[in-house]
Order: structure tokens, then C-alpha cells, then sequence
């Protein structure tokens, strides 16, 4: 299964919250999951940069990509076909993993800071 949670940051003086709503797939039904981070306390989430990262358990949180203002960076090349992000919007930041198998289980989520 794939999970994700609900994540809170502080930006500055104004509380910002990040929710993730829950996805949660079994094998064999879907061959790929998109999960949505909406931005709560930010003027505009395209000038921010995203992160997702991938947490596994009994293991450290895992980023994947970032998404800024203009482009996606992932932190391994080999991640290009299996994970994408877009935003959408002022406050969405959309984030898809393709080809699901049991690599893939554990919980995703997402940060931001502006630059």
C-alpha cells in the first residue's frame, strides 16, 4: 500500500500547512497513483520549491524530486520514467509514481520552501 500524511511547516511568522490526502493502492488494481499537496498560508505555491520525499520503514526519508518555479530536479537520473510532479494553480503540487510494484510501498510526502 501507499500512504500519505497530512505535513506542517512554518514560513517566517505565518503557519503554513501542507495536506496531503490519503492514497492507498493495492497492487494489481492501478499501474499508477498521483497524490495532491495543498498549500495553505502561501501567496503563490509557483514560486516555491516542493519536495517529496519517500519513507520507508526502519529506514531514513528518501527525496525523490524537487519541483521549483520552472522545473523538476530529481535526485537520481534513474527516477525520471518512475516519478513526476506538477502544480497546478496557485496552492496544488501534484505528485505521480508510474509502474507501481512492491518497490514502491511506504508513505510519501511533501515540504516547500521559497528562495
Amino acid at each position: 500500500y501507499l500512504f500519505c500524511f497530512l505535513s506542517f511547516f512554518l514560513d517566517g511568522q505565518a503557519q503554513v500547512i501542507l495536506k496531503q490526502g490519503e492514497v492507498s493502492i493495492t497492487r494489481g488494481h492501478k499501474t499508477t497513483a498521483s497524490m495532491d499537496c495543498i498549500a495553505e498560508g502561501i501567496p503563490d505555491l509557483q514560486y516555491a520549491y516542493v519536495h517529496w520525499y519517500q519513507h520507508v520503514p526502519a529506514k531514513a526519508p528518501e527525496q525523490i524530486l524537487y519541483i521549483g518555479p520552472s522545473a523538476v530536479s530529481y535526485d537520481d537520473n534513474s527516477y525520471r520514467n518512475k516519478y513526476s510532479s506538477s502544480k497546478k494553480g496557485t496552492n496544488v503540487c501534484t505528485f505521480t509514481i508510474n509502474d507501481i510494484n512492491s518497490n514502491d510501498v511506504g508513505s510519501y510526502y511533501c515540504a516547500y520552501w521559497y528562495f
